[in-house]
């Protein structure tokens, strides 16, 4: 079981150094805000579009198959789940069935002879306003309804419960797979710079910018080191060969205790490790020393990624719609 690979979360992938490497960090930090925003109130089209265009990207760039084949495969499953889920829900909204036409209309249109038991003047005022009703449209509330059968409880799907289920999985999938391909093609250094950088304007209300800047890296690069101690101890508790039907509910519980306290114990070690080194190289303010962590300049690729970004809210302004 190794973490560190399976799940790569907060991980950066320093080689193969593909195109999405070099594209600047504000760049792709404008376009991963852009991927968190374009969902909102957008129809369901355009959320599917935005996931695939997501796993196109991917392909595109040239990221290794084994690197996002386990994580984008654990993602895909989690959201399918959620969609088979959310389409088979309750749409929580209790409409009674009306009739669309008026039932003397009904009435008429099953059976012409029953406008021969009323008078000929009524007869015909009625059957000239059922001509004026428009015809009935191919439009469906429910998609799917079945009935309970045997200890299999009724299955229906309609037209908002399908809705809501596209909505919830396919915003957990651009939430978490666009961040973590941010993170994957980008060091937590370039992340620093970058919003440094554009958080540089908000130095003159005196917000301490740099602490902001440093913590970040500080937690991005923690992120291995808490896998890697997660890891161990699993390791530590399959080596010991423990049987876990022996120990009981009570003692298995204290026994998850002292591993998390454990795990506390070694992230609290580690921390005062960092926090050690740095104070021994002298780095007690990050407005004292100043760190220059990435030299950012933007090239020819971009600003054709900064361009690309025009076409693309006018596609969601005209194509997405609102939900």
């Amino acid at each position: 079981m190794d973490l560190l690979r399976s799940l790569p979360i907060g991980s950066y992938l320093e080689q193969p150094v593909t195109w999405l490497h070099k594209v600047d960090p504000r760049v792709k930090l404008a376009w991963l805000m852009t991927f968190l925003i374009a969902p909102v109130l957008a129809n369901p089209w355009w959320r599917i579009i935005l996931a695939g265009s997501l796993i196109l990207l991917t392909v595109v760039a040239g990221i290794p198959f084994r690197v996002w084949r386990k994580q984008i495969g654990w993602l895909l499953l989690l959201c399918t789940f959620l969609f088979l889920f959310g389409s088979v829900a309750p749409d929580t909204l209790a409409v009674e069935h009306q009739p669309r036409i008026p039932p003397f209309c009904a009435d008429l249109k099953a059976d012409p002879q029953i406008a021969t038991n009323h008078t000929p003047d009524t007869s015909a005022f009625l059957s000239s306003d059922c001509n004026l009703l428009p015809n009935a449209s191919n439009y469906r509330y429910v998609y799917f309804d079945r009935p309970k059968f045997g200890f299999i409880p009724r299955l229906t799907i309609t037209r908002r419960s399908l809705d809501i289920a596209i909505k919830i999985s396919t915003l957990i999938f651009t939430l978490i797979y666009s961040t973590s391909l941010y993170l994957l093609t980008t060091a937590p250094e370039e992340i620093t710079a970058g919003l440094e950088d554009l958080m540089s304007p908000l130095s003159r209300l005196n917000l301490p910018i740099a602490e902001i800047t440093l913590t970040l890296t500080l937690s991005l690069r923690f992120i291995p080191l808490v896998l890697e101690e997660v890891q161990n101890l699993v390791r530590s508790i399959r080596t010991r060969a423990i049987d876990w039907k022996k120990l009981g509910l009570r003692r298995s519980a204290q026994l998850w205790l002292i591993v998390s306290e454990k795990l506390l114990e070694n992230l609290l070690l580690r921390a005062e490790q960092i926090a050690t080194a740095m104070d021994v190289r002298g780095f007690t303010s990050p407005n004292e020393h100043k760190v220059q962590w990435h030299q950012l300049k933007l090239r020819w690729r971009d600003w054709i990624a900064l361009g690309v970004l025009i076409p693309f809210w006018c596609a969601r302004w005209f194509i997405g719609g609102t939900y």
